[in-house]
Protein backbone atom coordinates (compact mmCIF):
# COMPACT_ATOMS: atom_id res chain seq x y z
CA UNK A 1 0.00 0.00 0.00
CA UNK A 2 0.93 3.73 -0.58
CA UNK A 3 0.64 6.83 0.96
CA UNK A 4 -3.11 8.17 1.03
CA UNK A 5 -4.68 11.31 1.47
CA UNK A 6 -5.25 11.74 4.90
CA UNK A 7 -1.82 9.52 6.08
CA UNK A 8 -0.21 6.43 5.02
CA UNK A 9 0.07 3.03 6.00
CA UNK A 10 2.39 1.58 7.13
CA UNK A 11 3.19 -2.37 8.59
CA UNK A 12 3.29 -3.11 12.39
CA UNK A 13 3.58 -6.14 14.16
CA UNK A 14 0.58 -6.47 16.73
CA UNK A 15 2.22 -5.30 20.37
CA UNK A 16 1.76 -7.05 23.98
CA UNK A 17 -1.75 -7.78 25.19
CA UNK A 18 -2.84 -8.58 21.54
CA UNK A 19 -4.64 -12.02 20.57
CA UNK A 20 -2.15 -11.91 17.39
CA UNK A 21 0.62 -11.80 18.62
CA UNK A 22 3.41 -12.39 15.87
CA UNK A 23 1.32 -11.49 13.26
CA UNK A 24 1.33 -8.13 11.60
CA UNK A 25 -1.29 -5.70 10.20
CA UNK A 26 -1.22 -2.53 8.69
CA UNK A 27 -2.43 0.41 10.58
CA UNK A 28 -2.73 4.27 9.46
CA UNK A 29 0.23 6.33 10.66
CA UNK A 30 -0.35 10.19 10.50
CA UNK A 31 2.57 12.20 9.77
CA UNK A 32 3.24 15.88 9.49
CA UNK A 33 4.45 15.72 6.07
CA UNK A 34 1.43 13.56 4.70
CA UNK A 35 -1.53 14.90 6.61
CA UNK A 36 -3.07 18.06 4.63
CA UNK A 37 -4.27 21.02 6.63
CA UNK A 38 -7.84 19.93 8.03
CA UNK A 39 -9.26 23.19 7.91
CA UNK A 40 -11.66 21.41 5.89
CA UNK A 41 -14.79 23.33 7.84
CA UNK A 42 -13.74 26.58 7.67
CA UNK A 43 -14.72 29.34 6.06
CA UNK A 44 -12.30 31.09 3.85
CA UNK A 45 -12.96 34.34 2.86
CA UNK A 46 -10.22 36.90 0.90
CA UNK A 47 -9.17 38.70 3.32
CA UNK A 48 -8.37 42.74 1.72
CA UNK A 49 -6.21 44.32 4.01
CA UNK A 50 -4.99 48.19 3.55
CA UNK A 51 -1.73 49.93 5.42
CA UNK A 52 -2.87 51.78 8.32
CA UNK A 53 -1.69 55.00 6.31
CA UNK A 54 -4.65 53.97 3.81
CA UNK A 55 -7.21 53.35 6.35
CA UNK A 56 -6.79 56.51 7.64
CA UNK A 57 -7.40 57.99 4.44
CA UNK A 58 -10.59 56.53 3.99
CA UNK A 59 -13.79 58.45 3.98
CA UNK A 60 -16.55 56.77 6.18
CA UNK A 61 -19.76 56.87 4.61
CA UNK A 62 -23.25 55.89 6.45
CA UNK A 63 -24.87 53.24 5.39
CA UNK A 64 -28.42 54.85 3.83
CA UNK A 65 -31.18 51.76 5.30
CA UNK A 66 -29.52 52.90 9.26
CA UNK A 67 -32.52 55.10 10.57
CA UNK A 68 -31.05 57.60 13.16
CA UNK A 69 -33.40 58.75 16.07
CA UNK A 70 -32.18 61.83 18.32
CA UNK A 71 -32.82 60.94 21.73
CA UNK A 72 -33.93 64.06 24.50
CA UNK A 73 -29.96 63.32 26.13
CA UNK A 74 -28.87 64.33 23.17
CA UNK A 75 -27.60 60.47 21.80
CA UNK A 76 -28.57 58.92 19.12
CA UNK A 77 -30.45 55.40 18.27
CA UNK A 78 -29.79 53.92 15.03
CA UNK A 79 -31.76 50.95 13.77
CA UNK A 80 -30.85 48.65 10.97
CA UNK A 81 -32.26 46.21 9.50
CA UNK A 82 -30.76 42.24 10.07
CA UNK A 83 -31.10 39.43 7.87
CA UNK A 84 -31.00 36.09 8.95
CA UNK A 85 -28.13 33.24 7.75
CA UNK A 86 -29.48 31.17 4.34
CA UNK A 87 -29.54 28.31 6.46
CA UNK A 88 -31.53 29.80 9.27
CA UNK A 89 -33.85 30.60 7.10
CA UNK A 90 -33.90 27.17 5.76
CA UNK A 91 -34.42 25.41 8.92
CA UNK A 92 -37.00 28.03 10.12
CA UNK A 93 -39.05 27.17 6.58
CA UNK A 94 -38.77 23.20 7.23
CA UNK A 95 -40.08 23.81 11.30
CA UNK A 96 -42.92 25.86 10.06
CA UNK A 97 -41.72 28.95 11.73
CA UNK A 98 -42.85 32.51 10.11
CA UNK A 99 -39.70 34.43 8.99
CA UNK A 100 -40.02 38.64 9.75
CA UNK A 101 -37.89 39.77 6.78
CA UNK A 102 -38.36 43.41 8.01
CA UNK A 103 -36.33 42.07 11.35
CA UNK A 104 -34.66 45.99 12.68
CA UNK A 105 -31.83 45.74 15.14
CA UNK A 106 -31.13 48.95 17.11
CA UNK A 107 -27.63 50.61 18.97
CA UNK A 108 -27.62 53.52 20.88
CA UNK A 109 -24.58 55.69 21.13
CA UNK A 110 -23.01 57.32 23.87
CA UNK A 111 -21.88 60.79 23.95
CA UNK A 112 -18.37 59.83 22.29
CA UNK A 113 -20.10 57.67 19.79
CA UNK A 114 -22.62 60.49 19.19
CA UNK A 115 -19.91 63.00 18.63
CA UNK A 116 -17.70 60.56 15.91
CA UNK A 117 -21.19 59.89 14.09
CA UNK A 118 -21.80 63.29 13.66
CA UNK A 119 -18.33 63.86 12.13
CA UNK A 120 -19.34 61.34 9.42
CA UNK A 121 -20.93 63.45 6.56
CA UNK A 122 -18.81 61.50 3.81
CA UNK A 123 -16.23 64.55 2.85
CA UNK A 124 -13.95 64.32 6.11
CA UNK A 125 -11.46 61.01 6.06
CA UNK A 126 -11.02 59.69 9.20
CA UNK A 127 -7.61 61.37 9.71
CA UNK A 128 -9.79 63.96 9.97
CA UNK A 129 -12.21 62.75 12.36
CA UNK A 130 -9.49 61.45 14.40
CA UNK A 131 -7.93 65.30 14.96
CA UNK A 132 -11.24 66.94 15.47
CA UNK A 133 -11.91 64.54 18.12
CA UNK A 134 -8.59 64.77 19.74
CA UNK A 135 -9.16 68.64 19.60
CA UNK A 136 -12.62 68.23 20.56
CA UNK A 137 -11.96 65.91 23.58
CA UNK A 138 -8.45 67.03 24.79
CA UNK A 139 -7.10 63.66 24.25
CA UNK A 140 -3.23 62.69 22.71
CA UNK A 141 -3.56 62.12 19.38
CA UNK A 142 -2.60 58.42 19.68
CA UNK A 143 -5.62 57.86 22.16
CA UNK A 144 -8.26 59.58 19.81
CA UNK A 145 -7.11 57.26 16.57
CA UNK A 146 -7.37 53.93 19.19
CA UNK A 147 -10.76 55.07 20.04
CA UNK A 148 -12.10 56.19 16.92
CA UNK A 149 -10.78 53.46 14.65
CA UNK A 150 -12.31 50.57 17.34
CA UNK A 151 -15.39 52.45 16.85
CA UNK A 152 -15.13 52.90 13.08
CA UNK A 153 -14.56 49.38 12.83
CA UNK A 154 -17.26 48.23 15.08
CA UNK A 155 -20.06 49.79 12.96
CA UNK A 156 -18.05 48.29 9.94
CA UNK A 157 -18.64 45.13 11.31
CA UNK A 158 -21.96 45.53 11.73
CA UNK A 159 -22.73 47.23 8.34
CA UNK A 160 -23.75 50.60 9.19
CA UNK A 161 -21.06 52.14 7.52
CA UNK A 162 -18.89 51.49 4.94
CA UNK A 163 -15.13 53.15 3.78
CA UNK A 164 -14.87 54.98 0.47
Amino acid sequence: FTDFEYGTWKKKTESWGSKRKGKSRLIPVFLKKSAPNMNLFKIHRKETRISRTEALQCTPVKNMHVAEERLETGEILLSYPVTSRPWIAGLAKRLGIPQDSSRLKKLQLDILGTTVWDMMDGRRTASQIIQAFAEKYRLYPKESEVSVTRFLRELGKRGLIGLR
